[in-house]
């Protein structure tokens, strides 16, 4: 008995019906999708007559201090740390309300005296409400 090998054919993958669908589902989604305009309307908006500057006084007055001993009073650096420079800056940022609340907060490294004058110019100024801001430290 003599058996002969044949030889194996490779099989061949028809792409032809798999072209046809991709280009009915393509030609389906395009005349399928809805292109919409958007209406651009033009508008004109109002000018002010005046350029008058309203400053606004604001509820809270926050005084931060460094490790450095810079003051930054609601963000702001002061040009110097005398307690004078903080008196005037709290009279003008107040507007002369001493019943805002001022919150005093401090860096770990700042020192003690720096925080003592921020809370004895604010006291002489006539602010009662007086808040030191403090950090928990995270429970291990």
């Amino acid at each position: 008995m003599k058996l002969s090998l044949r030889q194996r054919t490779q099989p061949e993958v028809n792409l032809t019906s798999l072209i046809d669908v991709v280009l009915l589902l393509l030609i389906f989604f395009m005349v399928s999708t809805s292109f919409v305009k958007q209406s651009q309307i033009t508008i004109r908006l109002p000018e002010a007559e005046s350029t008058a500057i309203v400053e606004e006084v604001p509820e809270q007055i926050d005084i931060m201090i460094t490790a450095s001993g810079t003051y930054l009073v609601n963000g702001r650096e002061l040009i110097n740390n005398r307690a004078e420079t903080i008196r005037n800056t709290l009279q003008k940022v107040s507007g002369g309300n001493n019943s805002l609340p001022l919150t005093i907060s401090a860096d770990a490294n700042a020192r003690h005296q720096d925080v003592v004058t921020a809370m004895d110019v604010a006291a002489r100024l006539g602010f009662s409400r007086i808040s030191i801001a403090t950090v928990n430290d995270p429970v291990d």
